[in-house]
């Protein structure tokens, strides 16, 4: 494969809706929104530890569908370190509870992460797919039916024998005092107007996306005229809002993951053009044709540990292009596009190694607490996480998407 061969093979529309996206993100982590919301979510706890929990890690998970997952366990995790000392909450579960969270909500919709944007690049997936397809629930119901169940299950598993209030509201308010780093939390915003244009620019970049078929453009001209437009908005009002420099939020976007994806890109690109994935679609058509329900299951279940030890980025994709070559061979793709791609964003919370958002989470722990996390304590929470989890979107998938199509 040539060196412009390689390069034809990058969906450059995904990589336009990945930078502007992460862009517009960068601006939202600063205009105290977050911060805003998590006080919010201290009040209606009423400063019980464990709902608080469960809360912020919700938060933190329905932000995350349109916010790199990273991206928002660096937002929560200076709010939930004061929280979790003032209210004597065990900080490395809270921690990974957030990075659990963020990490399972990112393909909800098209924005959040990866996976759904290869998705869209592969499949054609448009953004109202993720709400509903085919006259069925799809990836956002689902995900967040599982997300609310996983909670619970988690709460009564780790979090009930916290969930006695505070013994005195003093300790709330001192929770809300302040992040840890010299950032208030008392649900008050710095500048109201920067705030104002950075959720009215987020807004109507979903929306327009939203309506990608009416306006009749890619999603990635979509993000990238939304993130241009914004950043153009705030230098031409300069020092009358107050923002970050824009410099400030090109430095903060993780350079090494985009050029990784777009190496990812090039990678199946010649896994494609030397005919392997089509072979093994090949391979794997009569067990899909003559039994999708158990194919289904097999590649579900067989996706959810791999995840958990390799990159599940890659993996995804990869299998991907291979169930888009099923198609070509009878074989209905949309079922098990969606299977793939649940269990894939679902069993990377297995360990580490599966996504960089827990590898963030566990830095801040290790950070904060001076000690190593060993193994056994990390998978205490990701173990059942994961599990539980899985499980409950596997029984939705399989109701919902599987066996209508099952001849």
């Amino acid at each position: 494969m040539t060196e412009t061969e390689a390069f034809l093979y990058v969906d450059w529309n995904v990589m336009a809706i990945l930078v502007s996206i992460w862009t517009i993100a960068g601006y939202f982590g600063k205009s105290g929104v977050p911060e805003w919301l998590s006080a919010a979510v201290l009040r209606l706890s009423g400063g019980h530890p464990g709902l608080l929990v469960m809360m912020l890690s919700a938060l933190a998970g329905f932000v995350s569908m349109v916010v790199d997952n990273v991206v928002v366990i660096l937002m929560f995790a200076p709010v939930a370190i004061p929280l979790a000392r003032q209210l004597g909450i065990p900080l490395t579960p809270f921690i990974l509870l957030i990075g659990f969270s963020a990490n399972f909500m990112g393909t909800a919709l098209l924005l959040g992460d990866l996976p759904p944007q290869m998705l869209h690049s592969v499949s054609g997936a448009e953004f109202r797919d993720f709400l509903w397809q085919f006259g069925r629930p799809s990836s956002f119901p689902i995900l967040t039916l599982t997300f609310f169940l996983t909670l619970g299950a988690m709460y009564l598993y780790g979090f009930r024998q916290l969930a006695a209030p505070a013994p005195a509201g003093g300790r709330v308010a001192a929770a809300a005092g302040g992040r840890g780093d010299g950032v208030p939390l008392r649900g008050e915003l710095p500048d109201r107007l920067f705030a104002f244009l950075v959720l009215g620019g987020f807004a109507a970049t979903i929306l327009a996306m939203a309506f990608r078929e009416v306006l009749g453009v890619k999603l990635g001209f979509i993000a990238l005229s939304g993130a241009l437009a914004l950043i153009l908005l705030l230098e031409l009002l300069g020092d009358r809002v107050q923002k970050p420099d824009f410099e400030v939020i090109l430095q903060e976007l993780d350079w090494r993951a985009i050029f990784f994806y777009i190496a990812l890109f090039a990678l199946v690109g010649g896994l494609e053009k030397t005919h392997i994935l089509e072979k093994l679609a090949h391979t794997l058509t009569p067990l899909f044709a003559q039994n999708l329900a158990l194919g289904a299951t097999l590649l579900y279940w067989v996706t959810v540990p791999i995840v958990g030890i390799v990159e599940h980025d890659a993996y995804i994709l990869t299998f991907l292009y291979t169930i888009r070559d099923l198609r070509d061979q009878g074989v209905e793709p949309w079922p098990l596009w969606w299977m793939l791609v649940w269990s894939g964003t679902l069993g990377s919370n297995l360990t580490v190694a599966g996504a960089p958002a827990l590898y963030a989470a566990l830095n801040i722990c290790e950070r904060e607490e001076k000690r190593k996390v060993p193994l056994g304590e990390f998978l205490r929470w990701s173990v059942p996480f994961t599990i539980l989890a899985s499980v409950i979107c596997y029984l939705l998938g399989m109701l919902i998407w599987v066996w209508p199509y099952v001849r």
